[in-house]
C-alpha cells in the first residue's frame, strides 16, 4: 500500500514537472505607456493568450521601452532577442518603402481608407517580414495625424525653420520639404524637447498629444488629418513554430480579436482625445484651405518619390488599394 502511494505520488510530481517545462513565457517589449490605447490593447491581447492557453503561454508586456527602445524592437524580435514585440510599422520604411505607406501623407486619411490600405499591405509586408524571420500577428492604426504647433500655422510657409520632430524617414521628408528643421524624437521625450526648445512642431495623433499633455509646452492643434498610420505586432518565427499547435492557434485567435478590438479603440479615441485637447486650453482649429493645399502638394511629391523608390513591390500595392 505505501508502495502505491509512493508511486502515485511520484506520478502526480513527474506530471507537474511536465506542466511546469511545457509552460513559456514571452517578454514583449512595447514603445509606448500603459495608459495609451495600443498598449492597453496589448495587455488584453497578453490576458486572452494566458487564458485560451490555461498558462501554457505566458506574455509579459515591457511597455515604454522600458526592456528596448522603440528602434531597438523590431531587430530585437528578428534576432530572437524576444518572441514577440509591437512597433510603429513605418519605422521599417528603410528597409523598404512599401512598409511606410500608411504614413504617406494624404494616401489613407479616413478609417475605411486605412483598412483598404491595410488589406492591400498585408501580404506585402508579410512577405518582407518572413524574409526577416518573423511574422504578423495583428496591426492597430493611430487616430488620424495632427499638427501641434507653438503659434497658429496658416500656410506650409509657416512652417518654414521651425525645429521639427520626427521619429521616421518618411516624417523626415515631409519636413525637409516644408523647409522645417528634422529632430528624432521619441514618445517619452516629447514633453522636455518642447519644453527645452529642441522641437517646436510636430505631427501626431490626438493621442500622444493627450497623454504627453502637450497642453503643458504648446498652443495649437491644427486637425489637418494627414494620414493613418499603424503599430504591428510582431513574432519571431522559430519561437512560435516551438509552440505546441494548439498554443499557436490560441495565440492566433487572440491577435484577430485585438485587430477587431484595436481599431475600435482608435475610432473611440479620435474624438474623445481632440476633446480632451481642447478642454486642457489648446486651441483646436480646422487648417485653412492655403495651408491644405501646400500640405497636399508635399503629400503628392513624397507620393511620387515614394514610387520610385517603393518599384514593383509598391507599384502592386497602390493598384490594390485604389481598386
Amino acid at each position: 500500500m505505501k508502495m502505491t502511494r509512493y508511486f502515485t505520488g511520484a506520478v502526480a510530481a513527474l506530471a507537474g514537472m511536465a506542466m511546469q517545462v511545457q509552460a513559456e513565457a514571452w517578454d514583449m517589449p512595447t514603445p509606448y505607456p500603459d495608459a495609451t490605447f495600443h498598449t492597453v490593447n496589448v495587455h488584453e491581447f497578453a490576458k486572452d493568450v494566458n487564458e485560451a492557453t490555461d498558462g501554457a503561454l505566458e506574455i509579459k508586456v515591457h511597455s515604454a521601452g522600458s526592456l528596448f527602445k522603440h528602434p531597438e524592437i523590431s531587430k530585437a524580435v528578428r534576432s530572437g532577442q524576444v518572441p514577440a514585440g509591437e512597433f510603429f510599422l513605418s519605422l521599417l520604411a528603410n528597409d523598404n518603402p512599401v512598409f511606410g505607406a500608411d504614413s504617406l501623407p494624404f494616401l489613407a486619411t479616413s478609417y475605411d481608407q486605412a483598412e483598404r490600405l491595410w488589406a492591400a499591405q498585408k501580404d506585402v509586408i508579410s512577405d518582407l517580414l518572413d524574409e526577416q524571420g518573423m511574422m504578423v500577428l495583428y496591426a492597430v492604426p493611430w487616430p488620424p495625424q495632427g499638427l501641434y504647433t507653438t503659434k497658429e500655422i496658416t500656410s506650409v510657409d509657416d512652417l518654414s525653420g521651425l525645429k521639427f520632430r520626427t521619429y521616421n524617414a518618411t516624417l523626415e521628408e515631409f519636413a525637409n520639404l516644408a523647409g522645417a528643421a528634422p529632430t528624432q524624437v521619441e514618445v517619452p521625450d516629447i514633453p522636455q524637447a518642447f519644453s527645452t526648445g529642441r522641437v517646436e512642431a510636430m505631427i501626431t495623433s490626438p493621442s500622444t498629444g493627450a497623454n504627453s499633455k502637450a497642453w503643458d509646452f504648446l498652443s495649437h492643434y491644427t486637425d489637418i488629418q494627414a494620414w493613418i498610420p499603424k503599430n504591428v505586432v510582431v513574432v519571431n518565427k522559430r519561437a512560435f513554430q516551438r509552440l505546441d499547435e494548439g498554443v499557436q492557434q490560441a495565440v492566433l485567435d487572440a491577435a484577430a480579436k485585438a485587430e477587431t478590438r484595436g481599431w475600435e479603440m482608435s475610432r473611440a479615441e479620435t474624438d474623445e482625445k481632440v476633446a480632451i485637447l481642447e478642454e486642457n486650453g489648446i486651441t483646436v482649429v480646422e487648417p485653412s484651405d492655403e495651408l491644405m493645399e501646400g500640405l497636399r502638394d508635399i503629400g503628392a511629391q513624397m507620393l511620387e518619390n515614394w514610387k520610385a523608390d517603393a518599384g514593383d513591390a509598391g507599384a502592386a500595392l497602390l493598384d490594390a488599394y485604389q481598386q
